[in-house]
């Protein structure tokens, strides 16, 4: 990567941490049998918002560089249809795609090639620089939606 102080600053903010809770701490050592329960005042479980978080980081980094991509119905389409995952293998995978996406956003903020100004072709004036700090805003909102699930259902020991 360049030594460009504003995509470094974006790459910080990505990789959550300063003054936010990192998603990797959010989801640590969540037990399994937690992941589909709902807190009473709550209306998503961790499940819910795993995939969330892990849908509309998808649908940003792929309205980013893919200039066939139709999104996807608002809202149902950004959240899974059921509290739970079917296994702990769903989990995992929605881990990974969550991880894997965000360090493809990454990727396109470190390139040097993109510039983080241009407005994107097929938008209507967004900005990959726009994008980038939409996921790192949304990221940040419910990773920290997360630790206060964790707190209900008793389960946050993080920092």
């Amino acid at each position: 990567m360049n030594d460009d102080p504003l995509r470094k600053h974006i790459l910080e903010v990505l990789g959550g941490g300063s003054a936010h809770v990192k998603f990797e701490s959010a989801i640590a050592n969540l037990p399994p049998k937690l992941r589909g329960v709902k807190p009473p005042g709550l209306d998503f479980t961790a499940w819910r918002l795993l995939e969330h978080l892990r849908i509309a980081q998808w649908d940003i980094l792929e309205f980013s560089r893919n200039p066939k991509y139709v999104s996807l119905e608002f809202p149902a389409g950004y959240w899974p249809r059921t509290d739970a995952p079917a296994n702990d293998a769903a989990w995992k995978k929605s881990v990974a795609g969550f991880r894997a996406d965000l360090r493809a956003v990454q990727r396109l903020v470190e390139d040097p090639a993109t510039d983080l100004f241009a407005p994107i072709p097929w938008g209507d004036g967004q900005t990959i620089l726009r994008e980038a700090m939409l996921v790192a805003d949304h990221n940040a909102y419910h990773t920290g939606q997360f630790v206060m699930l964790r707190r209900l259902l008793g389960a946050w020991k993080g920092k």
